[in-house]
């Protein structure tokens, strides 16, 4: 054999890669996938209709039922409890089970519980313990129950004055703040379209009441530029343009944000009474949006 077995696993499966490790007590059923350089450790149950790609780490009493696919480099952590029946009853079984993903690289602590037919983002960490109940997006860490996003993982944190047009990423319309005018009778900021906003907009929304736990935005779009001033309150803003993924706070009315087309834009962590206002440079147009990340990534390296 290319792999080693235990003497007392019992692995049915003839679709085992090159020098994966199966320990004492673990059962593989015969239809099972399972990659090369994985390391599946004790007491671990594989059902029929699972795919496990290359160098996974499974830990000890996790069992991966019908429906699973994991792919290269994922870390599943010791009792990580994954279902596959959203309304389970004894000896009633769906059509089909529903397609539960765990992306490349993506970690998946102690004790976490992973509901079915949800998709685990590339590089996401799930924290000891979390109940993820939906979709966890790529490079996130999710804790509690239900999981929620504290972090994205690997983002720098950027000064809004800060420019990185190295780096290809979204800069500030100018590198430093907007204008600030202090008199006895009130205070007033303005901008200019066309020298401090980069462009002329064609329409502006607003968003405000936005619960804390709550993420907006996950999207890139393809020609529209967008604009970004926090009115009252903060919240965080996350820029990937593919490559690199930076995080910027917009906790000032004199910070304004220029996000340009192909940038994939998050806005999370808003403050109970934070009004974003958002101007755009072209009128609403679903097909402009690219809601799905690895679409914006295969995009991006072909562009």
């Amino acid at each position: 054999m290319s792999f080693y077995q235990h003497p007392q696993s019992l692995c049915e499966s003839n679709a085992i890669g090159k020098n994966t490790r199966i320990w004492a007590f673990s059962h593989i059923l015969p239809k099972a996938v399972i990659g090369s350089d994985c390391n599946i450790c004790d007491h671990v149950f594989i059902e029929n209709d699972v795919l496990i790609g290359n160098n996974v780490t499974i830990k000890s009493g996790v069992q991966l039922w019908d429906g699973l696919r994991v792919e290269d480099n994922v870390f599943i952590g010791p009792n990580a409890t994954f279902t596959n029946d959203r309304f389970p009853r004894s000896k009633q079984y769906p059509e089909a089970f529903p397609n539960t993903f765990i992306k490349k690289g993506a970690s998946i602590g102690a004790n976490a519980t992973i509901l079915p037919g949800i998709t685990i983002g590339e590089g996401a960490m799930i924290g000891a313990g979390a109940v993820v109940t939906q979709s966890v997006p790529a490079g996130t860490l999710v804790v509690g129950n239900p999981a929620r996003i504290v972090r994205y993982i690997d983002t720098e944190t950027a000064s809004l004055e800060q420019v990185s047009s190295a780096a290809g990423l979204p800069i500030p319309a100018k590198a430093d703040q907007m204008a600030l005018v202090k008199d006895m009778r009130g205070n007033l900021t303005f901008g200019e379209f066309e020298r401090d906003v980069p462009f002329t907009p064609k329409r502006y929304f607003i968003v405000f009441d936005v619960p804390n736990h709550r993420i907006r935005g996950e999207h890139a779009h393809r020609v529209c530029h967008q604009y970004l001033l926090c009115l009252q309150g903060s919240c965080h803003v996350i820029c990937d343009d593919g490559h690199t993924r930076k995080e910027y706070v917009l906790n000032s009315i004199q910070k304004g944000l220029h996000i340009p087309p192909m940038v994939w834009g998050i806005q999370y962590k808003y403050s109970a009474d934070a009004m974003l206002l958002v101007f755009a440079s072209e009128y609403y147009d679903a097909d402009d949006y690219i809601r799905d990340y690895e679409e914006f990534k295969a995009l991006k390296e072909n562009a």
